[in-house]
This record gives C-alpha cells, structure tokens and sequence, in this order.
C-alpha cells in the first residue's frame, strides 16, 4: 500500500514538473516575441506599419492585463484554499488529541491491568 501511494505521489511530481516545464517554455517564447515586437525600429517603417505595430502592442497589453487579472483570481483562491486548510487542521486538532488519549489510555489498561 505505502508504495502505491508513493507511486502515485512520484506520478503526480513528474506530471507537475511536466507542466512548468511547458509553461516555462510558453512563457520563454512569448515574452521572447513580445521584446522582439517592442525593439522594432519605428522610424523606418511607413506609417501604416506603424499604426499595425501600435495596434498590436495595445493587444498583447490587453491579452497580458486579462491573463494577470485571472492569475491575481486564482492567487486568491489558492491562499483561501489554504487559509481553509488550515482552519480545518486547526478545529481537527483536539480530535486528534482525544483518539492519542483513548490509544495511550488503552495501551497503558492492556499493559498494565491484568484480571
């Protein structure tokens, strides 16, 4: 059993490194784009690019605010989750108290009561 769990915990490890792994190469390639659109030479080019280029970093502005908005939501929800998961540990400490209690309390009578 212990190794199944472990399995499953080495599986889910490989799978989240996985992940970041392909978010960090999205990330790399976007930003990389992104600083290449930025550095273009605007005197050079004629008007009509320029107002093309202008159009396209006033999208890539919105897309990057939409995607921190979402981001900033779901840094919400996990720190909620978590302060939640901590509540919960905290109101289950006292029955984790009273089942070491009734063990100890049971070991010592099956150690040291005899009929």
């Amino acid at each position: 059993m212990n190794q199944a769990i472990n399995q499953l915990v080495q599986f889910l490890q490989q799978g989240i490194a996985a992940i970041f792994r392909f978010i960090q190469l999205v990330w790399t390639w976007s930003f990389g784009q992104i600083v290449q659109i930025l550095q273009s030479n605007w005197q050079s080019l004629p008007a009509w690019k320029i107002v093309v280029l202008a159009l396209v970093i006033v999208a890539i502005v919105y897309v990057l605010y939409k995607a921190v908005v979402s981001l900033w939501s779901a840094a919400e929800k996990v720190l909620l989750a978590f302060v939640a998961l901590l509540g919960v540990l905290i109101t289950m400490l006292p029955y984790i108290v009273i089942a070491g209690l009734i063990a100890a309390g049971g070991g010592w009578v099956i150690q040291n009561v005899n009929f």
